[in-house]
């Protein structure tokens, strides 16, 4: 996974190594493949491998260390302003639904973290929603009602810990905030004590639905299950037509040393200015500061720097003395009805698979409730009915609910479709290798055809074909973090076209550098 040129990369990636576990190298069979190994596939594995099912858990690179390993660890019911919303477009039940198993999911932690001695730094943290612009506060009194009757134990609130004045916000206590590779180096620690099996740089490329379930990886080994859960953040097999249901953004993370002194004491996060999320972490003899912002969608953004530069601007004017030490950047997915999808993918000869998916910034509560469910739904233990119809991908009245916000999500997809092709290959496009300076990265035309070129600080210039091998939009350059990434759907590739993230599959077509002229 590529780190940041910052003087560290992610802190939770820093400061938690987990042991590798082997590639597959053989067919082998069990009775669910569990297809990703971040918190929501490590999860879902965990709690089967614990009901006596035998499972194999397939990761394409090391488990843990993708959207996982670059996440803010923030474990809450309260998702922003989330339940005013939740109980207009899906009623007071569904509402009440979503904050108890949300909130089964934060004290879940806790329990598992002390049933396996695990020490992944669990505080017990309030968790705030907050806004600076007056104009904000009656969003936010309507939040903190909804989310009082949802079940939680939310309040309005004018003072906050933070060192900076805010017009109001809304308080939820008794959330958590964790180490997730810590606590997820525990998760697979126990479950191969049980008998599970784990396989790292294994890619899955190929699934054959039916009775059983067949697996193909890019090694050419095959793995039979009777069932298959796809937990790949963004569903990399998708009969459902789950990707039109999705939209992609990248968070920018940075941090730096705090004493404990000064410690805001929570977790907060505000839609002002773009979104700002705030928590501090253990560090030494004082805290680490996180702040999270500057989102935006892949693919989209040609100065990720300057992003940054104005994340770490606003982060050293409310916190006086910060000196940052780390960035890093995270991957979302969220659903165009505000509910994460987790369950059977399609009906009829998809019935033995499953999806986790679409939780909108909130996976870490979120990937744990999946773990849950579908323990329940594929093990031993009677699922919660509300929980399951909650979050089934195949809800009904979801597309429906989400009709605006679906095809806004589709004319945008298809705009990059036609838009970057034209900006590339049409009769005003001049780019060449020329024009790609060192350390950067463009789109040229070669011969009719779009080529991404990267030059590396020395000269020396990569080339690939600039289609995604997912849907066929054009990749653009992030600056920040030197990779390939699809406006479309949120694929990411190396500068070689290697997959970092999916949907897509494989890699992109290696091209020879077209001349400089």
């Amino acid at each position: 996974m590529n780190e940041l040129s910052a003087p560290h990369g992610s802190h939770w990636m820093r400061t938690a190594a987990i042991p590798a576990h082997p590639p597959l190298t053989g067919d082998t069979e069990a009775d669910v493949a569990v297809i990703g190994g971040g918190v929501a596939g490590l999860s879902v594995a965990w709690e089967l491998t614990r009901s006596g099912r035998s499972v194999v858990l397939l990761e394409a690179h090391r488990v843990a260390a993708g959207v996982t390993g670059h996440t803010t660890g923030k474990l809450s019911a309260q998702h922003t302003l989330v339940y005013a919303d939740l109980r207009k477009s899906h009623g007071a039940d569904a509402a009440r639904a979503y904050a108890r198993s949300q909130t089964a999911a934060v004290r879940h932690v806790g329990d598992v973290a002390a049933e396996l001695g695990v020490d992944c730094e669990l505080e017990s943290r309030p968790a705030l929603t907050y806004c600076e612009d007056p104009a904000g506060v009656e969003e936010l009194r309507a939040e903190a009602e909804a989310a009082r009757d949802a079940g939680l134990d939310a309040s309005f609130v004018t003072e906050t810990g933070l060192p900076y004045a805010v017009a109001g916000a809304v308080r939820v206590e008794d959330q958590a905030q964790f180490h997730v590779r810590k606590y997820l180096r525990g998760l697979a620690e126990d479950l191969t004590a049980r008998g599970g099996r784990i396989h790292e740089e294994t890619r899955v490329v190929d699934l054959d639905r039916g009775e059983p379930c067949r697996l193909r990886t890019s090694s050419g080994a095959t793995v039979t299950a009777r069932d298959v859960v796809v937990a790949t953040h963004h569903p990399v097999f998708d009969r459902g037509m789950l990707t039109t249901r999705l939209t992609q953004h990248r968070d920018l993370v940075v941090a730096g040393p705090l004493p404990a002194d000064r410690d805001p004491a929570g977790m907060y996060i505000t839609r002002d200015q773009g979104k700002r999320s705030v928590r501090t972490a253990p560090y030494g003899d004082g805290r680490l500061l996180i702040v999270t912002g500057e989102a935006f969608a892949p693919g989209t953004e040609p100065d990720t720097e300057g992003r940054y530069r104005r994340l770490e601007q606003w982060t050293r004017e409310r916190f006086p003395g910060v000196e940052i030490t780390h960035r890093w950047a995270a991957q979302d997915n969220a659903p165009t009805d505000t509910v994460p999808l987790i369950g059977p993918l399609h009906h009829g000869d998809d019935g033995h698979v499953y999806v986790v998916t679409g939780f909108g910034g909130w996976g870490m509560a979120g990937g744990v409730l999946a773990g849950m469910l579908l323990g329940s739904l594929l093990g031993d233990r009677p699922a919660e009915p509300e929980w399951a119809e909650l979050y089934d991908p195949r809800r009904p009245a979801s597309v429906a609910r989400s009709a605006p916000s679906l095809l806004k999500a589709q004319w945008d997809a298809g705009k990059h479709f036609v838009k970057d092709r034209l900006d590339t290959l049409g009769p005003g496009a001049r780019r060449t290798v020329a024009h790609v300076r060192p350390g950067t990265g463009e789109v040229v035309r070669d011969g009719g055809h779009p080529c991404a070129v990267y030059r590396e600080e020395g000269g020396a210039v990569h080339a690939v074909s600039a289609v995604c091998t997912h849907m066929g939009c054009l990749v653009a350059f992030n600056s920040a973090e030197r990779t390939w990434e699809c406006p479309c759907h949120g694929s990411r590739f190396d500068v070689d076209g290697e997959v970092l993230q999916g949907p897509a599959l494989k890699p992109l077509e290696r091209r020879e550098p077209p001349g400089e002229g």
